[in-house]
């Protein structure tokens, strides 16, 4: 069975940062795209940022509201992935979700199919 482990959420003022990280069991990581998601107004889950299994070339993706503040990374020794979050505005305060991918693209929604149980981002003075 697929179990993630999310962790670094919390509080924090608009500028600062926080990191996200997203350990699993059961699996290796890093055969599976990962991606982080959070709610959005008119959409279920929004993508807010992906990164593709090595073997599919580790490819990252981000939201354009998160771009040049947010960074995703593996770290494969700890079988687990982080997300930077820098700059951070009060819109983006959400529940954030990690999700694996099995075809390791990431390039489609409806691909990730395991999802962890979220972790509480919130930015506010």
């Amino acid at each position: 069975e697929v179990q993630f482990v999310e962790s670094g959420g919390g509080l924090v003022q608009p500028g600062g940062s926080l990191r996200l990280s997203c350990s699993a069991s059961g699996f290796i990581l890093d055969d599976y795209a990962i991606g982080w998601y959070r709610p959005s107004p008119g959409k279920e889950r929004e993508g807010v940022s992906c990164i593709s299994s090595s073997s599919s070339g580790g490819n990252t993706y981000y939201v354009d509201s998160v771009k040049g503040r947010f960074t995703i990374s593996r770290d494969n020794a700890k079988n687990t992935v982080y997300l930077q979050m820098n700059s951070l505005k009060p819109e983006d305060t959400a529940v954030y979700y990690c999700a694996a991918d099995p075809t390791g693209w990431g390039r489609a929604p409806t691909d990730f199919d395991s999802w962890g149980q979220g972790i509480q981002v919130t930015v506010s003075s």
